[in-house]
């Protein structure tokens, strides 16, 4: 078995294709079909089936070892990074999972800051919802992930403090309000967005013992914001999501205060390659110095 046999199974597995895969490593697809047919027969198991209608599907144990020569080739990188710092270089890539609200406030800044100091380190960026994320960390699909707490699965580096605001339309009596507490909303339709706000939210109105009605769940913030303003109900949404406001939209502090920790996620710090731990300390430093807003 070689270094090369575990690339292309990861690849074909990761593009869905033996085509595709011979495209991305620059390789021809007989060469391709020979490596995965070479890892299979030196492990005398199968890894892949392929399937008419379905393309390309693994088996049980597939699935497994996939995981692992992720990982092994996650280690390779790691010492192919800890070389080049000896000689001064900062190279690599990192692959990074993050909701969508995240990766417009925070992703923008990062990639700039690093292609200014460090060219040589490739940020590929992979967006889904926070279930998502977290699944791309268990299976090693990606390096870090930015997700909303709590995790038990992953280790986490708190970068962000999130505080959760009531929308409300100007016209809505709680608007003549500086706050708003959870007993106002009492009862009150609201509109939530999955996605990491749920959580909070039950759990806010757990706290205060107030009934909570859940009048629509959609997965949009635009779609939230054009419901409230419609007047079809209310919403708590985390400020990291009301960066532009439709007209005749209002956002009022919730009493107490609510936030949701946003937090860099990896499976272990510390085996996390440089790479990682180099894009955790930048992505401190940067929200630190309130460069990222």
């Amino acid at each position: 078995m070689t270094i090369t046999q575990y690339q292309v199974f990861v690849k074909v597995m990761e593009s869905g294709s033996f085509t595709k895969a011979a495209q991305e490593l620059n390789m021809t697809q007989p060469a391709v079909s020979h490596a995965i047919s070479s890892l299979e027969s030196d492990l005398g198991v199968r890894l892949i089936i392929r399937d008419r209608r379905k393309g390309i599907l693994l088996t049980e144990v597939g699935k497994q070892l996939l995981v692992h020569m992720r990982e092994i080739l996650q280690r390779v990188g790691h010492i192919e990074q800890i070389a080049a710092a000896e000689k001064g270089l900062e190279v690599g890539t990192i692959r990074i999972g993050t909701f969508p609200t995240a990766a417009a406030q925070f992703i923008p800044p990062i990639m700039s800051y690093f292609q200014r100091h460090y060219p040589k380190l490739e940020l590929l960026l992979r967006e889904g919802t926070i279930e998502e994320v977290k699944k791309w960390l268990n299976s090693r699909e990606v390096d870090a992930g930015i997700i909303i707490l709590p995790d038990a699965e992953m280790e986490t580096v708190p970068i962000y403090k999130d505080t959760m605001k009531a929308v409300l339309r100007r016209d809505h009596p709680l608007c003549a309000q500086q706050t708003v507490s959870i007993n106002d909303l009492d009862g009150l339709p609201l509109i939530v967005c999955h996605g990491g706000y749920e959580a909070p939210i039950i759990e806010m109105f757990r706290r205060a013992e107030a009934e909570l009605t859940i009048a629509h769940a959609v997965y949009n913030v635009a779609t939230v914001l054009s419901m409230v303003r419609e007047g079809l109900g209310i919403s708590i949404m985390a400020g990291l999501s009301l960066t532009n406001l439709p007209p005749d939209i209002e956002i009022r502090s919730l009493e107490p205060e609510v936030c949701r920790e946003v937090s860099i996620a990896v499976p272990s710090l510390n085996e996390a390659s440089p790479a990682v731990k180099l894009f955790i300390e930048t992505v401190q430093k940067l929200i630190r110095e309130r460069n990222i807003k």
